[in-house]
């Protein structure tokens, strides 16, 4: 052999104990006596201790019991599996959905190759976007929103067609429904969605849609999707629909804001001829009011003076039968004071004793004057 002993001494491949070199390393041991180890002593030594604890050898029932108890007491630890308060723990017995853990904390379950649990994050909130495309569903290489049109165009309840962009917020309700009754969950959610809103948009008006419907359309989207889901067994909770963008598609848009413009138009017109035709219609009535109450009583007075004139007729008439030139005389007199009351005239007594038939001066205009002053009082 290549390492044949070239000092004298035997002791094989090792050299001998003299003092020439042991073999193409050198002496061995290096420096000092000594004898190399021994591998069969060794060898011997385990399967001694080995005996001791398996009086039966490895051959033995016992061993073979031992190392199968071990064997089951290692794989019946590896079976306990805790579940954290946003997880779920999805039983799984050959490849089989088995059971599901919603209680958090400390479980067990056969271990592989007969079971396997899963623990999905059920507490996380999850979006998608229908109708456009933000930074984080194009992976961050833009950070501004882009349209889909092939989502985001619908038809609406009056026939017009609205550009409508939302996001759907969901989370897991149920993770063993959530692994196995669907294939892709984020896109299911993503078409029942839209399927979801397209019914719910073709029932709206688009001015309502625009204005005053959003929470109305948002609520009932989230109620229609939920049915869906569960009908589906997806184990899927929504948690909310946000419309982002409501509006008429960007080719119409113009058109649709001079229509709008038109109708704010036409509203603002009917609200002044409203406002005019209440301003207005109370005032003539009122003045008819005033007018019919004004020849009521009109009418009243008259039929009152004729019948006031009349039963006057009647007593001077009895009168008269009774003393006919009394009667006549004192409405000769009457006639006379009511006449000469209203006529502007002056009388001069000629015949008076003293007298000259001609006033020497006589204020005419101041008598007229303090006449006409006395008439208005009265």
């Amino acid at each position: 052999m290549s390492w044949n002993n070239q000092g004298g001494g035997g002791g094989g491949p090792w050299g001998g104990g003299g003092g020439g070199s042991g073999g193409p390393r050198g002496q061995w041991p290096p420096s000092g006596g000594g004898t190399p180890p021994n591998i069969e002593e060794m060898l011997r030594r385990s399967q001694d201790k080995v005996k001791r604890f398996l009086p039966g050898g490895f051959g033995s029932g016992r061993s073979i019991a031992l190392i199968v108890g071990g064997i089951v007491f290692l794989w019946f630890l590896t079976g306990f599996y805790q579940v954290k308060p946003d997880e779920q723990g999805v039983q799984l017995l050959f490849g089989k959905w088995d059971g599901t853990t919603k209680d958090s904390g400390l479980h067990w379950w056969p271990a592989a190759p007969i079971g396997e649990v899963q623990k999905p994050k059920v507490t996380v909130i999850n979006r998608v976007n229908v109708g456009f495309r933000d930074a984080g569903d194009l992976g961050g290489r833009t950070t501004r929103a882009n349209d889909v049109p092939r989502e985001s165009l619908m038809l609406t309840g009056d026939q017009n067609i609205a550009d409508v962009d939302f996001t759907v917020q969901w989370l897991i309700s149920d993770a063993g429904k959530y692994l196995f009754n669907i294939r892709d969950p984020e896109d299911t959610v993503k078409l029942v969605a839209e399927s979801v809103m397209r019914e719910v948009v073709g029932q709206t008006k688009l001015d309502d849609l625009i204005t005053t419907a959003r929470e109305q359309v948002q609520s009932q989207s989230k109620v229609l999707l939920q049915e869906v889901l569960d009908e589906y067994g997806a184990g899927i909770g929504i948690e909310r629909i946000q419309l982002q963008l409501t509006s008429p598609p960007p080719p119409v848009i113009d058109a649709f804001n001079d229509v709008q413009r038109a109708r704010q138009d036409k509203e603002r017109l009917q609200n002044e001829a409203e406002a005019y035709s209440n301003r207005i219609v109370p005032t003539a009535r009122g003045e008819a009011a005033s007018v019919i109450q004004e020849a009521t009583a009109y009418k009243e007075r008259v039929i009152k003076e004729a019948q006031g004139e009349g039963a006057r007729f009647e007593e001077i008439y009895k009168s008269y039968l009774i003393s006919p030139d009394v009667t006549r005389r004192r409405l000769y007199i009457e006639t006379l004071r009511d006449v000469l009351s209203k006529a502007n005239k002056i009388i001069l007594d000629e015949g008076g004793q003293g007298g000259q038939g001609v006033i020497p001066f006589l204020p005419l205009n101041e008598l007229m004057r303090k006449r006409s002053v006395s008439e208005g009082g009265q």
